[in-house]
């Protein structure tokens, strides 16, 4: 098989620096007619939006169907890396069976809070009905050779792959890509992991924090002489969800064309980087290498967070020109120690900037935070108030675009979110929740395999379907 790295992101010379996707297509193209997925005798396919002409997805009610109505994706892994990418799938249509697994829980089951009534449970985690709404579970012991065989059964009827354990695990149980492509040759596959499929540390595990330090972030956080500061979270899988998005629905276009399948080795490392493009180029030009700078930047002054009226209230402020300097200074009533000399120019207001956010600091501390933003916002300044999780929930903005409250049969209602971009003739359709542990194995062995309910429940006693 041919292989090709593609760069996602910037400009050409930091694409020769960082490739965070690589590209594995078949060989050559299957006939058109392989690519209609497999479906068993008195399937009930049809419950699911059938496609028309030229693949799209044939219409539904009022004209408007989802966008990606009609294709079928299998995940297996767990935390955020690859469920987000099968949640906006979801999100946009496809139908998404999560493979799990009574013996090997999802951690984001078990062991990240919140839980409800902060009582852990298996169906009572917060996080994981975040980011898994919309989906469909099946459970299958993938250590036995019957729940490996009824897994590439379930790929071999699909259109996506999304995958996200440690390089070598898929092809221990059995779906490796090569395997599976001889199966499905129009599969698309997704792999994202730590640092990629291949390479010197590509079968090192890691988690969130780990990866933020690896990549440089926490180099950079922090005061300058005090110890580096970890970011919030798991925040590169949150990265590299957008590009394996961006991968998968790139690959199926390229599928619609050419018929041919293809295999993305996506590393959260390097996606990760393509965030630190400014300090990656100063390092690559100048041979500089950028520290800790707490909230300060080197082209701005202010640049930091200020505390206004209130208790834990907050607002951000930058100020990037000489211009928007006098803009401020105008806006806050021009103050005495607003027109000294030193602070006319940015180099002089970053030689002085001590004094400087102790000045500003004085201004915010007697307003409120809505006060701060609205004044300075009027004169076009850039100066946003720092929300708090209260605030994100009442923001009139993600009411309308973001937030979604579905049933949960455990959890009750529940705050969802749905994808952060949206296409408007096919919006998000965000309306399921997540699935128990599970709680689609019958229905998915039935109607998509086929299966009889003799043959399901014997699998059942066999241990098939822990």
């Amino acid at each position: 098989m041919a292989s090709h790295r593609y760069a996602v992101g910037w400009r050409a010379v930091f694409a020769r620096l960082v490739r965070a996707v690589r590209w594995r297509a078949a060989a050559a193209a299957p006939p058109r007619s392989a690519c209609r997925r497999a479906q068993p005798r008195g399937s009930r396919r049809a419950a699911w939006p059938r496609r028309g002409r030229r693949g799209h997805a044939a219409l539904g009610r009022g004209g408007v169907t989802s966008a990606l109505a009609g294709t079928r994706v299998v995940e297996l892994g767990g935390y955020a890396a690859g469920p987000v990418v099968g949640k906006y799938l979801a999100n946009y249509g496809a139908d998404v069976i999560r493979i799990e697994s009574r013996r090997r829980l999802d951690g984001f089951r078990t062991h990240y809070p919140p839980f409800q009534h902060n009582v852990p449970g298996v169906e009572r985690a917060g996080i994981f009905s975040y980011f898994n709404d919309g989906k469909r579970s099946i459970t299958l012991n993938l250590k036995t050779e019957r729940g490996q065989k009824l897994a590439r059964q379930l790929i071999e009827r699909s259109d996506v792959v999304v995958e996200n354990f440690t390089p070598g695990t898929m092809e221990r149980l059995g779906l490796g890509f090569a395997g599976l492509i001889e199966l499905n040759p129009c599969l698309v596959m997704l792999s994202t992991c730590n640092q990629g499929q291949t390479g010197p540390r590509a079968a090192q595990p890691g988690f969130g924090s780990q990866l933020t330090a690896l990549s440089g972030f926490t180099h950079l956080l922090g005061e300058p002489d005090r110890t580096p500061v970890l970011l919030y979270g798991p925040y590169i899988d949150y990265i590299a969800v957008g590009y394996g998005t961006i991968a998968v629905l790139a690959a199926l276009a390229q599928r619609r064309r050419t018929g041919r399948g293809v295999h993305i080795d996506l590393s959260q490392y390097e996606a990760g980087l393509q965030f630190l493009a400014p300090a990656l180029l100063d390092y690559f030009a100048n041979g500089r290498v950028a520290s800790r700078q707490a909230n300060r930047h080197p082209s701005a002054a202010p640049h930091g967070v200020y505390a206004c009226r209130g208790e834990e209230r907050w607002c951000a402020l930058s100020i990037w020109t000489d211009a928007e300097w006098r803009s401020f200074v105008s806006a806050i009533g021009a103050p005495a120690w607003a027109l000294y000399e030193r602070f006319n120019t940015v180099l002089g207001r970053k030689a002085h900037e001590v004094e400087l956010d102790a000045h500003i600091g004085e201004w915010t501390r007697d307003r409120s935070r809505e006060e701060v933003v609205a004044v300075l916002r009027e004169r076009g300044l850039r100066v946003a108030a720092v929300s708090s999780m209260a605030d994100l929930f009442a923001d009139p903005q993600l009411t309308l675009y973001a937030w979604r409250v579905v049933e949960h049969p455990v959890l009750g209602r529940v705050h969802v979110m749905a994808p952060p971009f949206l296409l408007r003739e096919t919006p998000p359709q965000v309306g399921r929740a997540a699935p128990l542990l599970g709680e689609h194995t019958r229905e998915i062995l039935h109607d998509v395999l086929g299966l009889k309910d003799t043959e399901i429940s014997a699998l059942q006693a066999e241990g098939v379907l822990d």
